[in-house]
């Protein structure tokens, strides 16, 4: 088991608490920018609001997916993680400042929010890059799958903590927050050093950032895995509109948020962890199509439903489908991207998968403005079932993939063994 390796449990444990504070703190965002926005505007005024948000936090990722890429295969993998994670403690520690001061704006919110999109943008392809030098190859989709259960059962804690906190006090969560984030930057110096990858240095500097992009561009399986999850989530962001939902639809507080927002990554936390006993081996492009068919299905149900229980059903349902695709798009890219571009690769992912989340969060917000945030919902749950059916004929590489075993690699682009 991968964490019997103890880098890989230094790795686990840096991964696990700096999930629990960021989403304790997006959550804490999110509902301060919409409370206070719906002290002055009307409903639909103040989802547009909610859009902005994620326009602010997509804007660093898609700005800085070159140099986040490049600075992932060219540095030392572990001092990127650490530099985000006190980047994120400070962030953490400015709102807490304005919060226990009662000063929070808009400004403020939207400000540090993009300064927590920088910081995702550096640490989504260190970290995942990081993970396949930790632990052998043959069980890098185990080590996936529990590295999902860290990010999952962070996301069970962290808003819920967040909405809880909030409860006793503005200023707490933040508070917190911060003392996580440093747990999490002190596990990263229990990584040890790992090989790096050699970069031929005979290639200029701008075709070293677009290799990344290149690569996913011509790798049609990639491509295929990853576009998926871009458009059936930017259609499908269901979880941009728990503000509306808790507030106006549901008529709950702090407290039913925090477990609305929790509520999916129980049912992927559940995915994760059979995962990790029981890892996937066959039909696995067939497998993540369906799963995304559920994913919209389930937003259609939460979407129409007015019952908090339902509501709660259906989100765990919907977290559970998009970690089954998850883990199947993440051993996918893992293990048919040869070591030396993954960081670049894993950037573009990561650039792929912000789109899908905070574009996705924009476009339900300015959707919700429109035609209201019931029938936004229901119609981006509709639209990521068509996104399903466009692919399978459009990627049969996709439809057909039967494992998740890659080409053979050429010795210099095989991965470095763990450093022992």
């Amino acid at each position: 088991m991968p964490l019997r390796i103890p880098a890989f449990r230094a790795y686990w444990l840096a991964r696990w608490t700096s999930t629990i504070a960021q989403l304790a703190m997006v959550v804490v965002i999110g509902w301060q920018v919409y409370d206070i926005a719906r002290r002055t505007m009307p409903l639909n005024e103040a989802a547009l609001r909610l859009g902005i948000i994620g326009v602010v936090q997509f804007a660093p990722l898609f700005l800085l997916v070159p140099l986040s890429g490049y600075a992932a295969d060219h540095f030392d993998r572990r001092w990127v993680g650490r530099g985000t994670i006190l980047l994120e403690l400070g962030c953490a520690a400015a709102l807490g400042w304005y919060a226990w001061h009662g000063t929070t704006t808009l400004t403020a919110l939207y400000v540090v929010a993009a300064l927590l999109g920088v910081a995702r943008s550096f640490s989504g392809p260190a970290f995942q890059a990081l993970a396949p030098n930790l632990v052998p190859r043959e069980i890098l989709p185990q080590a996936i799958a529990l590295s999902s259960i860290s990010w999952q059962s962070g996301s069970i804690i962290g808003p819920a903590l967040g909405g809880y906190l909030y409860a006793i006090g503005p200023s707490l969560p933040y508070s917190v927050s911060a003392v996580l984030f440093g747990i999490a930057a002190v596990a990263t110096f229990g990584i040890p050093a790992v090989a790096r990858p050699l970069v031929d240095t005979s290639i200029s500097f701008w075709r070293r950032t677009t290799e990344g992009i290149r690569y996913v561009r011509t790798n049609r399986l990639v491509l295929g895995a990853i576009s998926l999850d871009l458009f059936a989530v930017l259609l499908g962001g269901a979880t941009a509109m728990l503000p509306v939902y808790a507030r106006d639809v549901l008529h709950a507080g702090p407290e039913g948020f925090g477990n609305l927002r929790a509520a999916p990554a129980v049912g992927a936390t559940l995915t994760a962890i059979w995962f990790s006993f029981r890892p996937m081996k066959t039909n696995v492009g067939a497998k993540m199509l369906w799963a995304v068919a559920l994913f919209g299905t389930a937003t259609v149900v939460f979407g129409l439903s007015t019952s908090m229980a339902l509501s709660l059903v259906a989100l765990a349902v919907l977290g559970a489908a998009d970690m089954f695709s998850v883990n199947i798009r993440q051993s996918l890219i893992q293990l048919h991207t040869p070591d030396d571009k993954r960081g670049r690769v894993g950037a573009v992912s990561s650039l792929f998968i912000s789109a899908s989340n905070e574009l996705g969060e924009a476009e339900s917000g300015f959707l919700a403005a429109l035609i209201g945030p019931v029938t936004a919902v229901v119609a981006g749950g509709i639209g990521a079932i068509v996104v399903v059916a466009l692919w399978a004929w459009k990627f049969p590489e996709l439809r057909l993939a039967k494992s998740f075993d890659p080409p053979d690699l050429s010795p210099s682009t095989k991965p470095q063994e763990p450093a022992t």
